[in-house]
């Protein structure tokens, strides 16, 4: 089978969760739980962290030697350059065809779960041109207004028999380098097949609180 290079973008300043990247997370970096993650996959051929920040490079050096730096362009730095520009900017320095986008804020992936992700993209790639993952959810939800969006309010029916909806979690985006080109500089493709993830592994450090319920979940699983 083929392989895969991973792309994993962090940036030095966070709003939300101040420095989340080297921030303490049982007792090591934050972004060290997905390298360590990554390094186990006998399908990755590299990995490359995309990062403004000079303390992020410094600790990858002395703890990750085999991770490859991208630094990235002043041009595309902020909090408000698209992921995508990122991704461009990282396709023109790397050599391959496919590759896997993640992010050091999904401390909870599996291996298992990262490489039968692989896996299913090269099964069905003559048919869609890239993976994006999903959270499956089966609940009752309404629109800001109170407007039901998935449901009638008028026949309450089992949240087990409701059509289920899927949200795009970020944990992982699979696509080839011509792919992204084709659909116009974007790790979703035209033709993108989508990808289930289980609740716990799908958690996203957005704000404290995920970190805070991430780093218990992380730190019984690997006790």
């Amino acid at each position: 089978m083929e392989k895969v290079n991973v792309l994993l973008p962090m940036k030095g300043n966070s709003e939300r969760v101040p420095n989340k990247n080297l921030k303490k997370f049982n007792d090591f970096p934050l972004y060290h739980a997905i390298i360590k993650v990554l390094l186990k996959s006998k399908l990755i051929e590299g990995i490359y962290v995309n990062t403004d920040s000079n303390d992020i490079i410094e600790d990858i050096n002395d703890n990750f030697p085999e991770v490859n730096t991208i630094i990235r362009p002043f041009e595309i730095q902020g909090d408000h350059v698209s992921m995508n520009k990122i991704i461009e900017h990282d396709l023109s320095m790397i050599d391959g065809d496919y590759f896997l986008q993640t992010h050091s804020t999904n401390p909870l992936l599996t291996v298992h779960t990262i490489d039968n992700a692989i896996r299913y993209y090269f099964e069905i790639k003559e048919d869609y041109d890239s993976v994006f993952s999903v959270t499956k959810w089966q609940s009752r939800f309404y629109w800001e207004g109170g407007e039901p969006i998935n449901h009638d309010p008028k026949e309450l029916v089992r949240t087990q028999d409701l059509k289920p909806i899927f949200e795009e979690n970020s944990n992982i985006y699979i696509f080839s380098k011509n792919s992204f080109k084709k659909a116009g500089n974007k790790r979703i493709g035209n033709n993108a097949a989508m990808f289930n993830v289980n609740k716990i592994e799908s958690i996203d450090i957005d704000e404290i609180e995920d970190f805070r319920v991430a780093e218990i979940i992380y730190g019984n699983r690997n006790n």
